[in-house]
């Protein structure tokens, strides 16, 4: 079984679908996204301030997703976050959307450190890469 470092609770709302009430593809990523953010500043790491602080931005450079089933109009959906690796460069995370225990999408996200100025590649501040090692 796999450890769970963090879960974050998010609803299915009208504009989240397609015509046909089913969540549109693109909007897993969102949840993903603001998944990611809330596991961010659970740790401490407030993003704009490593910005303007540490001139460092996360920035995905790999997503590896797939849909198993639909979510609805409506749905509560549990999204996890499971921070299986990290390099002096980058995070590798496995995140799962689930529906009432039932796992209706899974993905994987390579997520870089960049220089907020030239977008090019930076160690991750060692504050952040400790927070992120210790949970």
């Amino acid at each position: 079984m796999e450890r769970i470092i963090f879960e974050w609770n998010a609803r299915v709302y009208f504009e989240d679908t397609d015509s046909g009430g089913v969540v549109y593809h693109v909007n897993y990523l969102k949840f993903m996204e603001r998944a990611r953010t809330e596991w961010l500043r659970s740790l401490g790491l407030n993003q704009v301030e490593l910005k303007k602080e540490e001139k460092v931005m996360f920035v995905v450079r790999k997503i590896d997703i797939q849909y198993r089933i639909p979510a609805r109009f409506n749905d509560e959906l549990l999204i996890q976050t499971n921070c299986f690796k990290t390099t002096d460069y980058s995070i590798m995370l496995k995140q799962n959307i689930l529906r009432d225990e039932q796992k209706i999408t899974e993905g994987k996200v390579e997520i870089v450190c960049v220089n907020s100025d030239l977008f090019k590649p930076v160690r991750i501040p060692k504050r952040a890469k400790q927070l992120m090692e210790t949970v």
